[in-house]
C-alpha cells in the first residue's frame, strides 16, 4: 500500500492533534503515584482530552467484534500494550506504568505513550525504561529521507537486544494520519537496507514495545489487554514523528501553555 504523504494543511493539523496527544501525557504523568487506581488516571485523561478540544481515538476503536472501552489505555507491569482502565488496578510502589494517548483533532490523529515508575522501583526495571527510551531515540534518528524502514527496525532491535531484553514481535509502529493507523507497519526488529524508502512529510509512530523476559505475548479475556507471556514486566515508548529533508521532527511536543 501506498504510504500517504501529508500537504503543508495536513502537516498543520498533525502538530495540533500531536501537540494535545502530547500535552494530555504530559498532565497524567504526574497523577501516577502509589494508591492511584488506573481508572483514575483514565477520567484524568478524558477530562484533558476534552478540556484541549479533542477526542479519543481509543474510545470505540473497534477490533473484530470488540469495540475499547475507555478513553486512555493505561498498561502495569507484565501489561505491554491496551490495558483497560479499573477501579480494581490500583498501583503500588514498585510498578511501572505504560500511558498511551491517542486524539482526534480536526480530522487528524495524535499518537503517544510512555512508561513510568511508580515510586521506588527496581534496578532492573529502570534499566528496561532507560533502554526502551533510548531505543525510540535511535529508531527516531534513522527516520531519515532517503533511508528505509527497515532502519529504523533494526536500530531499535539491536540496542534493545544488545542489553539483554527482546522487542516484542506481534506489534509494530505505524503510520499515522487520518486515521490511527497508516501504511506503513514499523516492526521493532528488522533488517537494515530493507522495507518502504522513507520520503519527506511521512507522519510515522514509532513505538518501542520492550519486554524483560521473552518476546512472546499473550492477549487476555478480555479481547484487549495484550500481557507478557513469560510474566515478565514490559515497556512502551512512542512519539509521532514527521520526516523532513532536514531531519525527522518530533511531533508530539506538549504544548507550553498547556491550552
Amino acid at each position: 500500500m501506498t504510504i500517504p504523504v501529508k500537504n503543508a494543511e495536513g502537516i498543520a493539523r498533525m502538530r495540533a492533534a500531536c501537540a494535545i496527544a502530547a500535552t494530555v501525557l504530559e498532565e497524567l504523568k504526574p497523577l501516577v503515584r502509589p494508591g492511584v487506581a488506573t481508572q483514575d488516571l483514565e477520567e484524568a485523561g478524558r477530562a484533558a482530552i476534552a478540556r484541549l478540544g479533542a477526542r479519543s481515538a481509543c474510545y470505540g476503536y473497534q477490533h473484530g467484534s470488540r469495540r475499547y472501552p475507555a478513553h486512555t489505555c493505561i498498561s502495569v507491569n507484565e501489561e505491554v500494550v491496551h490495558g483497560i482502565p479499573s477501579l480494581r488496578r490500583v498501583l503500588r510502589d514498585g510498578d511501572i506504568v505504560s500511558l498511551d494517548i491517542v486524539v482526534w483533532h480536526e480530522g487528524y490523529v495524535g499518537d503517544n505513550a510512555c512508561t513510568v515508575p511508580v515510586g521506588l522501583i527496581s534496578p532492573e526495571r529502570a534499566r528496561l525504561l532507560q533502554v526502551s527510551r533510548e531505543a525510540l531515540d535511535l529508531g527516531i534518528q534513522q527516520a531519515r529521507v532517503g533511508q528505509r524502514i527497515g532502519d529504523i527496525s533494526a536500530a531499535i532491535q539491536q540496542h534493545v537486544e544488545a542489553a539483554g531484553f527482546n522487542v516484542v514481535r506481534e506489534m509494530v509502529g505505524h503510520g499515522v494520519g487520518v486515521r490511527m493507523h497508516e501504511p506503513p507497519e514499523i516492526p521493532n526488529f528488522g533488517r537494515r537496507g530493507t522495507g518502504d524508502r522513507i520520503r519527506p512529510g511521512m507522519t510515522l509512530a514509532i513505538e518501542p514495545m520492550v519486554n524483560a523476559g521473552g518476546y512472546r505475548t499473550r492477549t487476555l479475556e478480555d479481547g484487549w489487554t495484550v500481557v507478557t507471556a513469560d510474566g515478565s514486566a514490559s515497556a512502551h515508548f512512542e512519539h509521532t514523528v514527521l520526516t523532513t529533508d532536514a531531519g525527522p521532527e518530533i511531533l508530539t511536543v506538549p504544548r507550553r501553555s498547556g491550552v
